[in-house]
């Protein structure tokens, strides 16, 4: 039997409004049988702050450091935690929750799928894994994440080099389709990172910055060459390929599609009911 061909699209880099609604669109259309599944690669412009859909902005987010750093600011259809999007690689991964290779269970599904990512990492020669918590206060820090910021809490099956963790994703389902997307960091402004969200006091702020450098990393301060954007698409756009044992074609978006894409920009991403309801 010949392998599966999925639908590739690198979207560049777009506007926060643009890059959540073409996610939604993209696991609209599979819905309804109209894509085959599809792997897409994106960046932001301008760099961004998303948060998690359950997150509360006036709680959780300085929106005054958001706009002094002059970022763009949406709030994601899945779950988790705050990400700076800034000097990274972008993937979102749509499928069927139907589809023959993919587990019921969501973190079996996670894992699969980022067996895509794995294998991106292994081909930029860097020595990844997956981390299962395996303490009883590991698994509870799961149920009761303590801080905002996604790179700083871990999760079953998370992508781990020496130790520390290397990229983010959230996963949603809706209309009977997976929608996974997560960030492969490239590198890291740890400050201005820290800077985007509120905390009881400046002691908590720096005690957690502090933890963050032990837990999360980015590929350029532990790879031995400097790895260029371009260079990380290569290696994940394999990985994928490899991981998920399938042929990837690359495709382009329709006018129509594009037209559906910024309607939804529109009526949702751009709005504040949206951005800030929680």
């Amino acid at each position: 039997m010949g392998k599966e061909t999925w639908r590739f699209i690198d979207t560049g880099l777009q506007s926060p409004t643009f890059n959540m609604a073409l996610d939604e669109a993209l696991l609209d259309w599979h819905s309804e049988g109209k894509i085959p599944p599809t792997i897409r690669f994106y960046g932001w412009n301008p760099a961004t702050l998303s948060i998690g859909y359950f997150q509360k902005v006036d709680r959780e987010i300085n929106m005054e450091a958001v706009k002094q750093y002059g970022l763009g600011f949406v709030r994601r259809p899945t779950g988790g935690r705050g990400v700076l999007h800034d000097h990274e690689l972008t993937y979102s991964v749509i499928v069927s929750e139907e589809h023959p290779e993919m587990p019921k269970s969501v973190t079996e599904a996670y894992r699969v799928i980022s067996e895509g990512i794995l294998k991106g990492f292994h081909h930029l020669g860097m020595d990844a894994y997956f981390a299962v918590p395996r303490t009883n206060e590991e698994k509870e820090s799961l149920k009761n994440p303590r801080s905002a910021v996604c790179f700083d809490a871990p999760s079953w099956y998370e992508l781990v080099v020496e130790g520390r963790k290397v990229a983010g994703s959230a996963q949603t389902r809706q209309k009977g389709v997976i929608l996974q997307h997560g960030s492969i960091l490239l590198d890291i402004e740890e400050d201005k990172l820290f800077s985007l969200f509120k905390y009881p006091s400046e002691r908590v702020k720096e005690r957690m910055q502090k933890a963050f450098k032990n837990k999360a990393v980015a590929i350029n301060e532990i790879s031995k060459e400097r790895i260029t954007l371009d260079q990380a698409k290569e290696a994940f756009r394999k990985g994928f390929a490899e991981g998920l044992n399938i042929e990837l074609e690359p495709q382009e978006l329709t006018p129509a599609e594009l037209d559906y894409v910024n309607k939804i920009a529109k009526e949702r991403y751009e709005q504040d009911e949206w951005n800030f309801k929680r």
